[in-house]
C-alpha cells in the first residue's frame, strides 16, 4: 500500500503507474510525484517554477 507523504492516506494507484506521473491526493489534493515503480514509491511533486524570460 502506498501513503501520501503529507497527509499519510492511503493512495488509489491507476493499473500501470509509471515514473514521473503526477498523481492527486484525494484526502489533502498534493500532487505527488511517482518517483519508482517497483515498489512504488511517491513524493510530493515539485513547484513549477515561472522564469519570468530569463
Amino acid at each position: 500500500m502506498v501513503v501520501c507523504p503529507e497527509c499519510e492516506e492511503g493512495l488509489t494507484l491507476p493499473a500501470d503507474p509509471r515514473k514521473g506521473e503526477i498523481l492527486d491526493c484525494a484526502g489533502c489534493s498534493s500532487e505527488l510525484e511517482v518517483l519508482a515503480v517497483g515498489p512504488v514509491l511517491v513524493a510530493l511533486a515539485p513547484e513549477v517554477e515561472e522564469d519570468w524570460g530569463e
